[in-house]
């Protein structure tokens, strides 16, 4: 080796030794209260900081533990705790002035305490209030700087997320990391923000945010683009299970905040949506874009449009929601589809708990409603007309039920009965199925009118009047009994149908039992039936 390399190396040797010797002739300790009175000033919150220790190479002092208050309205357990807080801090100033100036800012694995009160604040809406007042506080201790930072960052973060008064389990996310880059209380800055969600579901947000809103943290600004994969809002605690309501969503959406109100705008991929809880899930995807307001100051929104697609299948739903105390959502919507064509629909009937006799299948037509949601998510009220047209049924034969005389006048209908219409007012509850004003046109058995109910339990019972159609028939008597009881003359078909034939519905949608009632309808057409049945059998009264 040369003279010169010996040189150098003794030099890089000295300097190297040097800067190792600073830990010993530098006790970071001694600025562990000037660190916590930093964070403290800046957060509005105590923080408190572990054992110290410093790498000149890596420019950073770590402390082993740290420790924020929460806001004693909320809780006084901590608001975040970690086993590890890395600084990044200017060596000069640090070695020869002895003053600590934080560059950086990393947590790593903090245990994150969130909650929301009924009142709509988080427990930390009031970080940063104090940032108001720090001019004055900066003229009485010029050691304290303003808190602004290159690099803020939360790596493997696990968070909770309560609600007061409590309603159910807390949400709870897993692997949070956050990134901001120049961090300030008074600048706008971009961040990155992801966590894991439960049900194997993740969430992403980039953005910029700020300035931090000194009266409430939580109406911070801020202009974000957000992605959710594999949402699953029964495993992540966003509905009850018992709601029967379940979905696994792909969500991509913009959402702005201006301190009053969020705007935000996306499109939502769904997979085995269930409607109710004997439901079963939809078998083709449904994809949904929607446009929401949501207002900060009371957590209600307006849903100024929401669309359903799938297939040729397209609806649209309008209206608004409030975010009850507990974390509860109720709605108030209209959701309205016009002319829906029922072989596209097909699929999605069992995700609405809708089942067809077993063995059947709607073919043909389309579907027509206007109906309205209203109530908890967990106890939805829904009603509103419902009308199908010049559809038909297949593998689903109503003749074989229809005994005696009815039998005889209609004849076998077959397995395919024709619907030309169907209108019915429904009300559909958690206690089941309420059908009033039905209207039912099939052209091989005859017109009905009548109410109905369907249990929770799939339980049917309906009563309807049958204007049976005897050009069907085989002929005969029995025939002309029916005809001269469905005094068809001069009426409607809703009108004759209601002075026809009494019919009940009992069994279940899968399997139902129809009942033609014949001596029903004998008490109620009397002494008109008794006249044209001695008639028709040439009777001769006494």
């Amino acid at each position: 080796m040369s003279r010169k390399a010996k040189i150098a190396a003794v030099v890089v040797g000295v300097v190297v030794v040097a800067i190792a010797s600073i830990p010993l002739f530098v006790n970071v300790n001694t600025f562990k209260p000037l660190i916590e009175q930093q964070l403290t000033t800046a957060l509005g919150r105590q923080a408190r900081v572990g054992n110290l220790s410093l790498s000149f190479f890596s420019g950073s002092v770590t402390a082993d533990d740290l420790s924020i208050a929460d806001d004693p309205q909320f809780s006084n357990q901590s608001f975040v705790t970690a086993k590890e807080l890395r600084l990044g801090v200017q060596m000069r100033p640090l070695i020869f002035d002895h003053k600590i100036l934080i560059n950086g800012l990393e947590i790593e694995e903090p245990q994150i305490h969130l909650v929301h009160a009924a009142s709509g604040a988080w427990n930390f809406s009031t970080i940063g209030q104090s940032a108001a007042k720090r001019t004055q506080q900066q003229e009485q201790q010029s050691v304290v700087p303003e808190f602004t930072v290159d690099s803020f960052k939360i790596t493997d973060g696990h968070a909770v997320v309560e609600t007061l008064p409590a309603a159910g389990a807390p949400l709870v996310y897993d692997k949070v990391n956050m990134t901001m880059e120049g961090f300030s209380f008074t600048k706008v800055v971009p961040f990155t923000v992801s966590a894991d969600l439960p049900g194997q579901g993740t969430v992403a947000v980039t953005g910029k945010s700020g300035p931090i809103n000194l009266k409430d943290a939580a109406k911070t600004p801020f202009d974000a683009q957000v992605t959710i994969r594999h949402l699953d809002p029964v495993a992540a605690g966003f509905l009850e299970k018992s709601a029967g309501l379940s979905v696994l969503a792909d969500v991509d959406a913009h959402a702005v905040s201006d301190s009053v109100a969020v705007t935000s705008k996306g499109t939502v991929h769904t997979q085995h949506l269930q409607l109710r809880p004997d439901a079963v899930p939809a078998p083709k995807p449904i994809d949904v874009t929607y446009s929401v307001v949501h207002n900060l100051s009371d957590n209600t929104g307006q849903v100024q449009d929401m669309a359903f697609q799938t297939g040729r299948v397209t609806a649209h739903t309008n209206g608004t929601y409030s975010m009850k105390p507990g974390g509860a959502v109720a709605v108030n919507l209209k959701l309205a589809g016009q002319g829906i064509p029922i072989d596209d629909l097909q699929a999605l009937l069992p995700a609405a708990g809708v089942k067809l006799p077993k063995g059947s299948v709607l073919q043909g037509g389309t579907l027509t409603t206007n109906l309205t949601i209203v109530g908890p998510l967990n106890a939805l009220v829904i009603t509103g007309p419902v009308e199908l047209s010049n559809t038909r049924l297949s593998g689903f034969n109503p003749s074989s039920q229809l005994k005696g005389i009815v039998a005889a006048a209609t004849g076998d209908t077959g397995n395919v009965t024709n619907i030309q219409a169907l209108r019915v007012q429904l009300q559909v509850a958690k206690g089941g199925v309420t059908a009033n004003n039905i209207f039912l046109s099939m052209p091989a058995i005859g017109d009905a009118v009548g109410d109905g109910t369907v249990s929770s339990s799939g339980a049917l019972n309906f009563k309807l009047k049958m204007k049976v159609d005897t050009s069907r028939g085989v002929g005969g008597k029995a025939v002309g009994l029916l005809s001269m009881v469905n005094g068809t003359a001069g009426k409607t078909a809703g009108q004759a149908a209601a002075t026809g034939l009494p019919v009940t519905i009992t069994g279940t949608s899968a399997n139902p039992i129809i009942t033609p009632d014949v001596s029903g309808m004998m008490k109620a057409n009397g002494k008109q039936l008794t006249n044209s049945i001695t008639g028709l059998f040439g009777i001769k009264k006494k």
